[in-house]
């Protein structure tokens, strides 16, 4: 078993899990006074990640969350059978100001 690489604890990586399951890790990163969040998708995700920052930015936290930067690329990816095919990436940076 190979070892995965450590993320930092401000990251939330965004996959195929239920929105309300990232909105809940930022809302407890928040709660452990992390200041700077970071949500990450690639392909079909990202669209989960949108929806997690912004339920956490209008329904939860309002007026307390902003968004400090948006990252966006793209990744080569080398499927299963051997055939590479580009993936879109977004990154996202989410401020905490006040209390």
């Amino acid at each position: 078993m190979s070892e995965a690489t450590p993320q930092p604890s401000n990251i939330v990586l965004v996959g195929k899990k239920n929105v309300m399951n990232y909105v809940l890790a930022v809302l407890t990163l928040i709660n452990n006074n992390v200041k700077e969040i970071i949500v990450k998708a690639r392909g079909r995700a990202i669209s989960k990640a949108v929806d997690t920052v912004e339920i956490v930015r209008n329904r939860f936290l309002p007026g307390k969350v902003q968004i400090e930067d948006i990252k966006i690329g793209s990744q080569t990816v080398t499927s299963p059978n051997g055939r590479e095919t580009r993936v879109s990436t977004i990154e996202i940076k989410l401020k905490v100001t006040g209390e």
